[in-house]
């Protein structure tokens, strides 16, 4: 199975697992031309924009680690034009969430970190 497969089972996994916690998932694989946010829900009043990361063993670090500076910062890129283009305000309550995947243990951690500016 190739690696994009693999990614596409893992994200199901994830979508499953935020739904059983109570968010409802609004879109998947939110493309533009800056890049992709794999996961945009609602938890609450919260719109959430979810990465998901799946390590089948700790031989590249775990899954948690792979979302660094640089990959929040570009998240944090598309989330702004997902807000802008979906004409939601500045006042809109946002949040970056992190969906780790390590083997089969699934990691949710709220909040992961904040809104870069740059």
């Amino acid at each position: 199975m190739n690696k994009r497969a693999i990614g596409t089972i893992e994200e199901e996994k994830a979508a499953a697992y935020l739904q059983e916690q109570g968010f409802l998932l609004l879109e998947r694989n939110y493309r533009c031309r800056i890049g992709e946010i794999d996961i945009i829900a609602a938890d609450g009043s919260y719109l959430v924009f979810v990465e998901v990361k799946f390590r089948k063993d700790g031989g590249r670090g775990s899954s948690l680690e792979a979302v660094n500076y640089r990959k929040q910062a570009v998240i944090c890129k598309v989330a702004r034009h997902y807000l802008m283009t979906r004409h939601k305000g500045e006042d809109t309550p946002c949040r970056f969430d992190v969906v780790g995947i390590d083997n089969q243990k699934i990691t949710l951690v709220k909040d992961a970190f904040p809104f870069h500016l740059s």
